[in-house]
C-alpha cells in the first residue's frame, strides 16, 4: 500500500481509536480482512476489560485503543487494500482503503431502514400499533428477557407484557429527551431493580436508539437477582450496566463523593410498600433531574390514617384500602411538587393487566417550596399519619 494512502489510513484510524477509548462499553468489535491479489486475510478486534484483544494471522495480542492505528497500518503496508467494520452499539462503522482512496462511512442508516420495515411488518401481526421496541432491531434483548422465541416471534403468552414494556418506553421518552439535553452522558439508578427487564429495554432504548450515552446502576437487597441480572447484562454485551447489592435506606444517605452515583433519573418499579418511598427519598436527595415510579403494595398509610367524616364509608374495609392507595400516591406526589418537581400520575397499563398501574413521573423544575410542604405536613397531621417520606426527607427543610 502506498505511503499516501497509509498516512491517510493512519489518520482516519487516529480518529477510531479516540472514540472507541472514549465508549469503550459501548465498542461492540472490528472485524475485516486485508486484500493481497485474490487473498483475503482476515482480522478481529474485541474488547477484553479495558485493551483490546487482536487476532491476526494467527498470532493474538493485546492493545490499548491508542496502538490501534500504528497497529493496523503497520499491517496494511504489504497488502494492497483493507475493510474493516467497527462495531458500537447502534452503529456500525466501514473503513476501507483501496489505491489512493482511504474513506469512512456508517451503515446505521441502511440498517435502521432495513430494521424498521421488519420491526413494523412483524409488529402489525401482533396488534396493529407502531413499536418503540422493534421486532428485528432488538430481537437479542426481547429474546433475553423472555419475551421473543428463539425462532423471532413474541411468545403468545408474552404479547401483553410486550405491549406494557413498549408502552412504558413510550411514556419515558419525552423525559428521557429532555434529560439529556447538554449531558454527554445519564446515569440512572435503579432502586430495588429486580431482574432489571426495564432497565435493559431503557438502556437499549437510550444508547441503541436514541444514541444517547447512558450509565445504569442497579440496587437490590437479594443477592439472586442481581446476580441473575448481571448475568443478563453479561450476555447482552451491555457493559454500562452495574448492579449492586445493597439496601435502598443506606443509599439515601451515601455522602457525596463517598460512593454517590449522583443520577440523573431515579427508577423505582413496583418496589414493595415503603422501598417506594426510600426511592423517592433516595430521587429528592440526591437531587436526581428525574425520578419514575410505579408504586406497590400500598399498607402502611392503611394502618395508620383515620379521617372522622368519612368515617361510615371507610368501616367497609375494601373502600378504605382503596382510599389508602390514592392517599398514599397522592401525598407522594404533593411532596415531589413541594421540592421543586413537576409531576404528572397516569395509569400506563390497563387495569385489567394489574391492578398496581399508576406511573409517577416527576421532572425537577424549580427549588423547594415552603407553602406547598406546609401543605404535605397539614393533611398528614388530619389523617393522623405519619408516612415514610416525610420522615426521610425531614432534614431538608430548614
Amino acid at each position: 500500500m502506498e505511503r499516501q494512502t497509509l498516512n491517510k489510513l493512519r489518520l482516519m484510524l487516529q480518529g477510531l481509536a479516540c472514540r472507541i477509548s472514549e465508549e469503550m462499553d459501548y465498542f461492540k468489535a472490528i472485524e475485516g480482512d486485508f486484500k493481497s491479489g485474490a487473498k483475503f486475510f482476515p482480522l478481529s478486534a474485541k474488547p477484553a476489560g479495558g485493551v483490546l484483544e487482536i487476532r491476526f494471522e494467527g498470532n493474538k495480542v493485546q492493545a490499548e485503543p491508542e496502538a490501534l492505528p500504528e497497529l493496523i497500518a503497520g499491517y496494511a503496508e504489504k497488502f494492497d487494500a483493507v475493510r474493516l467494520k467497527c462495531s458500537f452499539r447502534g452503529e456500525t462503522l466501514i473503513l476501507e482503503a483501496d489505491g489512493g482512496n482511504v474513506t469512512m462511512k456508517t451503515r446505521q442508516l441502511e440498517e435502521d431502514l432495513e430494521q424498521l420495515f421488519q420491526g413494523h411488518a412483524e409488529a402489525g401481526s401482533i396488534s396493529g400499533r407502531e413499536y418503540w421496541i422493534k421486532v428485528g432491531k432488538a430481537d437479542a434483548l426481547l429474546k433475553e428477557i423472555g419475551i421473543m422465541a428463539e425462532n423471532g416471534k413474541i411468545k403468545n403468552d408474552m404479547i401483553r407484557k410486550y405491549n406494557q414494556i413498549d408502552h412504558f418506553v413510550e411514556l419515558l421518552d419525552p423525559m428521557i429527551r429532555e434529560l439529556a439535553r447538554g449531558k454527554s452522558e445519564l446515569r440512572i439508578v435503579d432502586c430495588a431493580c429486580g431482574k432489571s427487564y426495564l432497565s435493559f429495554v431503557l438502556n437499549y432504548y437510550i444508547k441503541d436508539v436514541l444514541k444517547i450515552n447512558c450509565r445504569f446502576t442497579g440496587i437490590d437487597i437479594s443477592e439472586g437477582v442481581i446476580q441473575a441480572s448481571r448475568g443478563i447484562a453479561k450476555r447482552l454485551g451491555y457493559r454500562n450496566m452495574n448492579f449492586v447489592k445493597g439496601d435502598i435506606r443506606q443509599l439515601i444517605y451515601e455522602e457525596e463523593g463517598v460512593g454517590a452515583i449522583e443520577p440523573d433519573l431515579v427508577v423505582s418499579l413496583h418496589a414493595c410498600d415503603t422501598a417506594t418511598d426510600y426511592a423517592l427519598a433516595y430521587g429528592i436527595r440526591s437531587r436526581a433531574r428525574g425520578i419514575v415510579a410505579v408504586p406497590c403494595c400500598h399498607s402502611e398509610l392503611l394502618s395508620q390514617y383515620r379521617y372522622e367524616p368519612f368515617r361510615e364509608i371507610l368501616k367497609q374495609g375494601v373502600l378504605k384500602a382503596r382510599m389508602a392507595d390514592v392517599l398514599t400516591d397522592g401525598l407522594r406526589c404533593m411532596i415531589l411538587e413541594a421540592f421543586g418537581y413537576k409531576v404528572s400520575a397516569v395509569e400506563y397499563v390497563s387495569p385489567l393487566d394489574t391492578p398496581k398501574n399508576l406511573l409517577i413521573r416527576a421532572t425537577r423544575v424549580s427549588g423547594f417550596n415552603r407553602t406547598k410542604y406546609k401543605a404535605c405536613e397539614d393533611l398528614v397531621k388530619e389523617l393522623h399519619a405519619d408516612p415514610t417520606l416525610l420522615k426521610e426527607l425531614a432534614g431538608m427543610t430548614s
